[in-house]
């Protein structure tokens, strides 16, 4: 039934009766494919909902941690440089260097959702953290600066997100996961972890955030991949 069509069972249904449509009304290309990834965003926002939450898993649900893959752009796994500090700064009236231990001294956060990753595979963990909308709270965020940067110390990584999904409840700036301290094969010290969005979203190795008027883009993005990244 409609009613109980889930938001990803939405996006595949109408994507899949849509894009053949398109497919008539555009050149097969790099136009096309742009056009779909404007279409898809503009479904994205459509169907996010910044009120709206993933449902929390039990403990039973929590699946082995070779479920999720290390993954990292570098040669080698990257380690946290010495006195590692998060950059908090962009549209924000008190840029601030928060250490590690100032973000495990704000309200910890604890979430266990499922994750999904655009290849095509899913598993859960437990996720503990500070939310991004206390940091900008504590900063002082511009209400114009409409988009979030997050930067990594992983060969430069980075992804821009829309200011919605990034000040959402369920999104994290996580330094643990399963009740541990972040390991560096995902992420550590601090890492991104939202539940609003796909897996290459959620910046691993977190160095800077920054709060921008428009988008910047990411390293993934620029290479063809949907910049909203929705689940």
């Amino acid at each position: 039934m409609a009613s109980e069509m889930t938001r990803r069972r939405l996006l595949v249904a109408v994507a899949a009766g849509s894009a053949l449509a398109a497919c008539e009304r555009m050149a097969v290309g790099s136009g096309f494919l742009e056009s779909l990834g404007r279409w898809n965003a503009r479904v994205d926002r459509f169907l996010f909902g910044p009120a709206r939450l993933a449902g929390e898993l039990p403990p039973t649900a929590t699946t082995p941690g070779n479920a999720f893959p290390s993954y990292f752009i570098s040669d080698d796994m990257p380690f946290p440089p010495a006195g590692w500090t998060l950059k908090v700064g962009g549209l924000v009236a008190r840029p601030t260097t928060f250490s590690l231990d100032q973000l495990q001294q704000m309200t910890r956060i604890d979430m266990r959702v499922r994750h999904h990753c655009v290849e095509g595979w899913s598993a859960v963990a437990s996720w503990h953290g500070v939310r991004l909308r206390e940091i900008a709270e504590a900063v002082g965020a511009d209400p114009h600066a409409g988009y979030v940067e997050f930067r990594s110390f992983d060969s430069g990584y980075w992804s821009s997100w829309d200011r919605e999904s990034a000040l959402h409840k369920q999104t994290l700036l996580a330094y643990g996961m399963d009740g541990e301290n972040l390991m560096p094969d995902h992420g550590a010290p601090v890492r991104v972890y939202s539940a609003v969005k796909l897996g290459y979203k959620m910046v691993k190795y977190l160095t800077e955030v920054n709060f921008l008027a428009e988008p910047s883009g990411g390293y993934w993005e620029d290479q063809g991949y949907e910049w909203f990244g929705g689940v």
